[in-house]
């Protein structure tokens, strides 16, 4: 007499992302990547289930640094840069990896251009917009023109994350800091970078996002300014 056969295992749970508090098998690593891994030595990825990333990760918190790799005043948040190599990259900032993000801006960028020059090590970036009659918080406008270490780009502009966003997320959910690339159905490679910042509020006028480095060694900075004029 056969035996019957063996249950299926059941399904995965679908992993979905926390509402924030205070809200209102991996491709191979192209080249571009490895202008970001070459200087991001100081800290392992952490890595989703069953996956491997490539790369390491070390953070600074620019201008700011002080020993302990936090900034005086500043609250820690999460915040990715991410997209398809050739198509315009985005900046989500969550309050932690399993959030949805509080802000998520399509940058006038392409994703291999902006991480190669973060690869550099020196990134200061400006996104400025018009002060309008109507008062509202400078994270809720919705349009900015971008500099990048002083040269003008072009305009960043704030959006909805869509379904594919939500999904890079959901993706990432485990990993606090990291560079790599995920699978995508398409032809182009979608690549990320993600670390710790420290959000820190100037004014009604100006927040600054400072990348940190745990571990006060030195490594790539990145400086994000959100400045109303």
């Amino acid at each position: 007499m056969s035996s019957p056969p063996p249950s299926k295992p059941p399904p995965a749970p679908p992993i979905s992302l926390q509402q924030s508090v205070h809200k209102r098998g991996f491709t191979k690593p192209q080249k571009m990547l490895r202008h970001v891994r070459n200087v991001f030595r100081s800290l392992p990825i952490i890595t989703p289930p069953a996956w491997k990333l490539p790369g390491l990760l070390g953070a600074a918190t620019g201008s700011r640094r002080i020993e302990d790799g936090t900034v005086k005043g500043g609250k820690r948040v999460t915040g990715t840069i991410f997209g398809f190599r050739k198509a315009h990259a985005s900046l989500a900032i969550q309050e932690k990896p399993k959030c949805l993000p509080l802000m998520l801006i399509e940058l006038p960028v392409p994703t291999e251009k902006l991480l190669q020059e973060l690869g550099a090590g020196f990134m200061r970036i400006a996104l400025e917009c018009q002060k309008q009659e109507q008062k509202k918080r400078i994270v809720d406008e919705e349009v900015w023109t971008m500099y990048c270490n002083g040269a003008k780009l072009g305009h960043s502009v704030k959006r909805e994350p869509n379904e594919e966003d939500l999904n890079v997320m959901k993706l990432l959910h485990t990993v606090s800091m990291g560079a790599g690339a995920i699978p995508s159905e398409a032809e182009d490679e979608l690549t990320y970078m993600r670390a710790y910042f420290q959000r820190v509020v100037g004014s009604n006028d100006s927040e600054t996002y400072y990348m940190m480095n745990p571990d006060g060694n030195d490594g790539p900075e990145l400086s994000i300014f959100f400045v109303r004029i």
